[in-house]
C-alpha cells in the first residue's frame, strides 16, 4: 500500500469556528509533527525510545507552558494550547504526555503556587526545554485515591526531609526537578508541594520497562529516602490536595484535545486505506456498507468530540470552566478515540497490527490514556456527583 499522509478531519467546517491565530498555531504544530515526529515515531516505539532530540525544537516553538503568562512562555489561549495537544497526540500519545507533564504538571504548579524566586529560576529554562520536570503524586498503593498517599515531609530546621515512593511518573529519570506531593507531619498531614532537584542525595528514579503502551515516553518510579530540601523549595501557595488536583485538571484538559488527534489519525488512515484496498469484484472495501458504517461512526464521534473540547476551551479562556466540564471532555474523548482505533484496526484487517500504520500504536497508547489522570470510571463519578449532588466515591 502507498504511504498515507494525513489530510485533516473537518466534516462540519469546524475550522470556521477557529480564529486565524488558532488555525495558524494548529497548522504550525501539524507541520512540525509531520516533518519531525511522524518519520521517526514507529522506530522510537519499537525501541522504547523517547525522541529527546525534539525537546529543544518544541521549546523553540513555544510548546512548553504555552498557555501560561510571562517568563518567556508563548501566552497562547487555551484553545490554541489544546490544538497543539491535538497535533502532538496525533503524532504520539507519549510525546503529548511529555509536553503535558512539562507544561501542566510542572510549570503550572510553579507558576500558580510558587514564589517569584522559584518562578524565575525554573520557568524560563523549562519553557526553553533546557530543564525538564516530572510530577510526583501517584504512589504504588494509591492511584485513584491520591489522598491516601504515604509520602511524608518533616520539618527539620531550615529544611524538610522527604520519604516515600511515587509510581508511573512520566519523565522521572530525565527530569532535573520533581514536583513532589507529600503530607507534612508538622501540619497535621496537610498535603504540600515541594520542588525536589533530582540530583539530591537519597533521590532515585528507575525506569519502568516492558511497557506495551506509551513506549516512546519515559515512565519511572521515584524513591525518596531522607531527601533533604531547603524550606525555600516548598511551593508556598499549596494548601492541600486540592492544589495537586488543580494541576491534574490542567493536564486532563490537554488530554481531552490530544485524544481527538489520535482519533483523527486512526480515522484518516482507515478512510484512505479503505479507498485503496480492493476485495470482491475488484472493488474498494469502502464500497461496502459495513465499512461505511464504521467510518461514519468514527467521523461523527470525532466531530462531536471537537465541539466538546472547543466549548470547554472557550469556557476556560473565559475563566468559567469547571472540573466536571474537563472530566466529561477527558472521559468522552479518550473513550471515543480508543473505539476509533479499534474500528480502524478492523478496517485494516491484518495490516492493522503492523507498524507500517499507526493504528495499533495509538490503540495501545490510548489504553493508558484511558486510565491515567483519572480513570474512565472515576470521571463518571466526578460528573455523577455534580449532576446528582451525591458523592459516590
Amino acid at each position: 500500500m502507498p504511504a498515507i499522509k494525513f489530510r485533516g478531519v473537518d466534516f462540519i467546517e469546524f475550522d470556521s469556528l477557529l480564529s486565524d491565530d488558532e488555525r495558524l498555531v494548529r497548522d504550525n504544530a501539524r507541520r512540525f509533527i509531520e516533518e519531525n515526529l511522524i518519520p521517526i515515531i514507529e522506530q522510537c516505539n519499537r525501541e522504547g525510545r523517547f525522541p529527546r532530540e525534539l525537546v529543544k525544537p518544541m521549546g523553540e516553538l513555544g510548546f512548553f507552558g504555552a498557555n501560561l503568562k510571562g517568563y518567556g512562555c508563548a501566552e497562547m489561549s487555551n484553545v490554541e494550547y489544546g490544538l497543539v495537544m491535538q497535533e502532538l497526540e496525533r503524532g504520539d500519545s507519549g510525546v503529548r504526555s511529555f509536553v503535558s507533564v512539562q507544561s501542566a504538571l510542572v510549570m503550572y504548579p510553579i507558576w500558580a503556587f510558587g514564589s517569584e524566586e522559584q518562578k524565575q529560576k525554573w520557568l524560563p529554562p523549562m519553557q526553553q526545554g533546557t530543564k525538564l520536570g516530572c510530577f510526583g503524586l501517584t504512589e504504588p498503593q494509591f492511584g485513584s485515591n491520591p489522598g491516601g498517599m504515604l509520602t511524608r515531609a518533616k520539618k527539620d530546621g531550615d529544611s524538610y526531609v522527604l520519604n516515600g515512593e511515587k509510581m508511573w511518573i512520566t519523565s522521572g529519570s530525565i527530569a532535573d526537578v520533581a514536583v513532589v506531593w507529600a503530607k507534612v507531619e508538622d501540619e497535621g498531614g496537610r498535603v504540600r508541594g515541594f520542588l525536589v532537584e533530582t540530583d539530591r542525595p537519597g533521590f532515585r528514579a528507575d525506569d519502568v520497562h516492558g511497557k506495551w503502551s506509551l513506549r516512546a515516553s519515559v515512565t519511572s518510579g521515584l524513591a525518596l529516602q531522607d531527601v533533604r530540601v531547603p524550606a525555600c523549595n516548598l511551593l508556598p501557595k499549596t494548601e492541600g490536595l486540592k492544589n495537586a488536583l488543580m494541576c491534574l485538571n490542567q493536564a486532563r484538559y490537554g488530554i481531552a484535545w490530544g485524544a481527538v488527534g489520535a482519533a483523527m489519525s486512526c480515522y484518516d488512515t482507515a478512510l484512505q486505506y479503505s479507498l485503496l484496498r480492493k476485495q470482491f469484484r475488484d472493488q474498494p472495501i469502502a464500497s461496502h456498507q459495513l465499512i461505511q458504517e464504521k467510518l461514519v461512526w468514527m467521523v461523527s464521534e470525532i466531530t462531536k468530540a471537537q465541539l466538546l473540547v472547543l466549548q470547554v476551551g472557550r469556557l476556560k479562556d473565559q475563566g468559567r470552566v469547571a472540573h466536571q466540564h474537563i472530566s466529561m471532555a477527558k472521559r468522552n474523548n479518550v473513550w471515543m478515540a480508543l473505539e476509533c482505533a479499534r474500528m480502524a484496526r478492523d478496517i485494516l484487517g491484518a495490516n492493522g497490527i503492523a507498524d507500517d500504520y499507526p493504528i495499533m500504536r495509538h490503540m495501545m497508547n490510548l489504553e493508558s490514556v484511558k486510565t491515567y489522570e483519572g480513570t474512565h470510571d472515576v470521571h463518571a463519578l466526578i460528573i455523577g456527583a455534580n449532576i446528582t449532588g451525591i458523592d459516590a466515591f
